[in-house]
């Protein structure tokens, strides 16, 4: 988690913000010049832009991602390898022949953020909503588990073990 911790205030750092202009490519160039280590970078880079709050509440975990311009449709929410909230989706550009654009400045193209999710978490017990540009992902706790009871044997007098 270090590393995540490293990489959260970064996204505003003048070089990350030119080192991501650099390694942005039109959709037809990336298809040409994909492969496994761009797939990391534009996957990282997908994480890097999509800011989030993990907040901990009495018996579950919130999420709050910032997703402006996204629809419904273009989200996905899926636990991943049974431990692994992963947010995903597309934000797409309204296409508009005739306008000339003078300056693009709004992030589009695929977002995704991975949270490792504790082991009380309740997979079955996962809710998200999406309002006013902001998705919240609540995941409920499992209550913790009650402590087992001593087991109490009764004393018999005088008489032999067996039944």
């Amino acid at each position: 988690m270090r590393g995540m911790e490293f990489m959260m205030g970064m996204e505003n750092d003048p070089l990350i913000a030119t080192i991501h202009h650099l390694m942005d490519f039109p959709e037809e160039v990336e298809k040409v010049v994909s492969t496994p280590a761009r797939a990391y970078v534009r996957d990282r880079k997908a994480m890097a832009s999509t800011p989030a709050d993990v907040k901990e509440v009495p018996g579950a975990l919130v999420f709050e991602i910032d997703m402006p311009g996204a629809k419904t449709g273009e989200i996905k929410v899926q636990v991943e390898d049974d431990h692994t909230l992963v947010v995903s989706g597309e934000r797409r550009r309204a296409e508009d022949k005739e306008a000339k654009y003078q300056r693009m400045e709004r992030r589009m193209g695929k977002f995704m953020r991975r949270f490792p999710l504790p082991e009380d978490a309740n997979l079955e017990a996962i809710t998200a909503c999406f309002e006013e540009g902001v998705l919240t992902v609540r995941v409920e706790k499992k209550p913790p588990p009650e402590p087992k009871k001593a087991k109490t044997i009764e004393v018999k007098v005088g008489g032999s073990s067996e039944g």
